[in-house]
């Protein structure tokens, strides 16, 4: 039990840690502008991502499934983060 503990509080700071690296870069620079909404967004995704990944691991017994499982779990943050940040998905090509 401790040990599942620990993971979720390392699941946690991580999603903190995380979110303050745009925090601290937007206190520098201009180029960097979340907004609140952005950094609910964020969280909600990485710490969604995270707990997935945590009730996996908790879950699945076969190693192999759980890597598997995990990584189509980390492929969706990354399509999911690259669409609200650039919208690949939903604007038409150039030429169209």
């Amino acid at each position: 039990m401790l040990l599942q503990n620990k993971r979720l509080i390392g699941i946690v700071l991580t999603v903190a840690l995380v979110l303050s690296v745009p925090l601290i870069a937007m206190q520098f620079t201009p180029e960097v502008n979340w907004s609140p909404f952005d950094f609910i967004v964020a969280g909600v995704l990485l710490l969604g991502t995270g707990l997935l990944c945590e009730l996996v691991i908790r879950n699945v017994k076969r190693v192999n499934y759980r890597i598997a499982i995990c990584g189509v779990i980390l492929l969706m943050l990354v399509l999911i983060w690259i669409e609200l940040a650039v919208g690949i998905f939903g604007t038409p090509l150039a030429g169209s």
